[in-house]
This record gives C-alpha cells, structure tokens and sequence, in this order.
C-alpha cells in the first residue's frame, strides 16, 4: 500500500524574502572651517544573497534634487566621495570643499541587486546638513556658556528676593513711625490744649469775683 506524505508549501513573503534596512542621520550641523563632512549610513540585508548591494546617494536643495556619485567618486578630487565598509554594513559621503550652498538633504539608499522584492531596496529618512557661515562654539565653550546663564539667573533672583524682602521692612517702619507720628501729634495737641483750658477757668472766676466787689 502507497502512502502519500502531504508536502507543505511556504506562502509567498514569509520565507526568503530579502529585507534591505536604511538608518542615517537626522541632523547635521557645521560652520565654514570645516574643509569636509561625513555622512554615514548603515544598512542591515535580511535574508538577502550575500553579495555587495548597489549605493545611491541623493540630495534635496532649495531648487532642485541631485544624483550624487552615480560614477563612483572613488577620487579625492572629486566633490564627493563615497566609501563603503562591508564589515560594519556602512557607507560614507564626504562632502569636500565644504561651502554654505551645501546645505540640504542628503538621502542615502542601498538595494540588493538579485532580488525583485519591494523590501529589497531601501532608503533612509534622510540628514539635513546645515553649513553656518558663522563659526559654532565647541561643546566646552557651550557648557561654560549655558553655566555662566545659570549662575546669572541664580544671581538676578537672590537680588530680587533681597529686594523684595528689604522693601517689605522699610514699608513695615514707614508705617510704624507714621503711627508713633500721629500718636504724639494728638498728645502735643492735647497737652497744648489743657493749659488754656485751664486759663479760661481761671479768667472766668477772676471776671466774677470782681463783679462781686462793691
């Protein structure tokens, strides 16, 4: 008797299927002393052929978009260079001769040659790359700088809490001496006040006792 094994057939994208991954970069800021930048992207292949993916480089300027090193720039002279290591899955550009008007988006994308699968070509989201034509501080100068503003924040508010406190007290005195002032106001008015009230008594008895008189 025959008997018939049932063979299971993988489904379509759920084995074999070549996965390229793309990471660079958000953000990258420099001033005109810098002769060159790097920009470096790393990539992952999964269950992709062992082979050496294909590397395109783009920028997006103000005007327009740019293919970059669609020759290779394997030449220092070059304006761009590209260099790539297979061991740490990277690939670099350099950007040289470094100016303001490099400033834009640079886009780096890598695709497994051999594989038709969507997945297996792969751009990253891209670093923006801003030149400064002035020059930037070093991380050193902006820590003492940030300190600096701390210390005159500190500064500004214990004068303020000084002052404050100060102009509390002087109000508190002012209104202590104007009530010692108003107290001895109506005591030199009263003490002003008895010795002619007495001298009216003493005219009046005086006015009497000479009418009396024959």
């Amino acid at each position: 008797m025959a008997r018939h094994y049932a063979t299971k057939v993988p489904k379509a994208g759920t084995v074999g299927t070549c996965t390229v991954s793309v990471t660079q970069p958000a953000y990258l800021e420099v001033d005109y002393t810098h002769k060159d930048v790097t920009i470096v992207c790393t990539f992952s292949l999964h269950e992709c052929i062992q082979e050496t993916p294909a590397f395109l480089w783009f920028r997006y300027g103000k005007h327009q978009s740019e293919n970059l090193c669609s020759s290779g720039c394997q030449r220092e002279a070059d304006k761009f260079t590209l260099s790539s290591t297979s061991a740490q899955n990277q690939v670099s550009l350099t950007i040289n001769r470094l100016s303001v008007n490099d400033s834009a988006i640079y886009i780096c994308g890598v695709a497994s040659t051999s594989a038709a699968d969507p997945h297996a070509k792969q751009t990253g989201r891209g670093t923006t790359l801003v030149v400064r034509e002035s020059k930037l501080l070093s991380q050193e100068v902006r820590s003492i700088f940030i300190a600096l503003l701390v210390l005159l924040s500190v500064y500004i508010t214990g004068v303020g809490v000084i002052v404050t406190v100060l102009s509390r007290k002087k109000s508190a005195r002012r209104i202590f001496q104007d009530i010692a002032q108003e107290l001895y106001h109506k005591r030199y008015v009263e003490t002003n006040q008895q010795p002619e009230k007495d001298n009216t008594v003493y005219e009046n008895r005086r006015v009497r006792s000479n009418s009396k008189r024959p």
